[in-house]
């Protein structure tokens, strides 16, 4: 994979745009959640969606009595004790009592639920089970769709988009295969601000910038 192919490949990979995102992105989280920390407490931290990779350079890590459960619906591999993988769905997270985590925590999740109805069902478990939350999601109408890497990918219709990403490589220099690509068209929904208050009432809700414009949003209720 060339250099200029790298930075545009999916966030997971370490020298990309988007995992340059979002190590900024727990930084500001960081920020946040240090500002009223007591290391004397235990702090239940409930990650929906969540991975290994995403953490394993954060602070949080450092201290013993904070523990985070890594929430999919796939079990996820752990390599640090204070993380925990569970399987669930965060559309109904039935296994845990009101107020159960002091934060639950996503990024780029709420997007991938198919319906604003599901979307609308897991921000109700998130403020049930959490006393603060942290949810980010790519913004709308930010003019590059964050899935794809394509010009306002998220506005052509889906049977040209589908087109693009399974017969060119002009999403992040390669050829989806016609299952993945499905799978993408089916489930994403993006968010705009509105629709974030309109999940999250009463929230603060963070703009994260690029090129001069809100490229994703954060709904929080941490100070």
């Amino acid at each position: 994979m060339s250099s200029f192919s790298r930075l545009f490949a999916s966030s997971d990979q370490p020298n990309s745009l988007g995992a340059k995102f979002r190590k900024k992105r727990l930084k500001q989280f960081e920020d946040l959640f240090f500002k009223n920390f007591d290391p004397t407490q235990d702090i239940s931290i409930l990650d929906v969606g969540g991975t290994d990779y995403f953490w394993k350079d954060s602070k949080l890590l450092s201290h013993s009595k904070i523990k985070i459960t890594l929430l999919n619906l796939h079990e996820e591999k752990t390599t640090h004790p204070n993380l925990e993988a569970k399987i669930g769905d965060a559309t109904n997270l039935k296994e845990y009592q009101d107020q159960h985590f002091d934060l639950v925590f996503s990024n780029s999740v709420i997007e991938h639920l198919y319906t604003f109805e599901n979307q609308q069902k897991m921000a109700d478990e998130i403020k049930r089970v959490g006393k603060k939350y942290f949810i980010q999601t790519p913004n709308k109408y930010f003019p590059v769709e964050a899935h794809y890497a394509l010009p306002f990918g998220q506005f052509l219709p889906k049977k040209f988009l589908f087109f693009l990403l399974t017969k060119t490589k002009v999403s992040r220099f390669q050829r989806w295969t016609p299952q993945a690509a499905q799978q993408y068209l089916d489930e994403i929904r993006l968010l705009n601000e509105r629709e974030m208050k309109t999940l999250f009432p009463g929230c603060t809700l963070l703009a994260e910038k690029a090129l001069g414009m809100n490229k994703s949003l954060t709904a929080t209720n941490l100070s």
